[in-house]
């Protein structure tokens, strides 16, 4: 195995604690610190700007998949998944991820990142002025303001769409819109992580499909998907998950989510400038 690889192996191991970490600690999906970083560190490493960004979006979303699929299978054994909902989603979530990564592969660079900086700084400014949301309310036949089958659908299709061109899971576009709804904390966030896994799995594949053969790709890519980089953050992640938990018992987490939010809105101001 050449130097390089192993160097990004062992720079993506790094990354994968740091993103495992913040995501015990702050409960925030990695995608929105995994991509920036490959975006800033895969080019020192010869590989194409002019793909870098979708190399970042396949790699970030394809890291995705196991976590989410092993948190999924928590939520599930503790009740916290209401499946009628939650298969109105799954089927348009998936179809919506499909089509993300189809969409750029035909994006220039400039555009996705553009794309991805924008929909950062949203989402970022939400976790910063968003409001406490009631943890009581445990019955799902008590969220009556949930909209009808055909908006849930297309609800589903846009989150897909826009998790699958920012390579993240989609929770943090989900939980906000159902939580608007009135349905309990509990049951959003369990539609978000299989709806997640789903956006994962599905995207990997657009991925994988559309990089395949493609000319400048780095070797020990699986399509557009980074291979050294994604074992890296697998393996430490998984492993740096747990320490964040237990230390956001004992930290103040909402001030440092409302810091970690104005980091992030700086990064996605600082990839737009460039």
């Amino acid at each position: 195995m050449s130097t390089m690889l192993i160097t990004v192996f062992a720079t993506c191991l790094l990354l994968g604690a740091i993103v495992g970490f913040l995501s015990g600690l702050l409960g925030i999906g990695g995608g929105l610190v995994i991509v920036p970083v490959l975006v800033y560190i895969l080019p020192l490493f010869n590989i194409s700007t002019s793909d870098v960004m979708t190399i970042a979006l396949a790699t970030s979303l394809a890291s995705i998949v196991i976590t989410s699929s092993s948190a999924a299978y928590a939520h599930h054994k503790n009740n916290n998944v209401p499946w009628v909902l939650t298969k109105k989603l799954m089927l348009t979530v998936s179809v919506g991820a499909l089509v993300g990564a189809f969409i750029a592969d035909s994006l220039s660079a400039n555009s996705l990142t553009n794309i991805f900086a924008i929909a950062v700084i949203l989402l970022a400014s939400y976790m910063l002025f968003s409001i406490k949301v009631d943890k009581n309310k445990q019955n799902i036949n008590d969220s009556l303001k949930l909209p009808s089958d055909l908006l849930l659908r297309a609800i589903g299709l846009f989150t897909g769409i826009i998790a699958s061109l920012m390579g993240i899971a989609g929770g943090a576009i989900l939980i906000p819109t159902l939580s608007y709804c009135k349905m309990p904390l509990r049951h959003t966030i369990g539609v978000a992580t299989v709806c997640g896994m789903m956006v994962a799995s599905f995207g990997s594949v657009g991925y994988i499909i559309t990089g395949w053969q493609q000319p400048n790709l780095p070797q020990w890519s699986l399509g557009y998907i980074y291979l050294p980089a994604l074992f890296g953050i697998i393996l430490s992640s998984s492993l740096f998950a747990p320490l964040g938990v237990k230390l956001a018992a004992r930290l103040p987490v909402s001030t440092l989510k409302k810091f970690f939010a104005c980091f992030l809105i700086l990064v996605a101001i600082k990839m737009v400038w460039q």
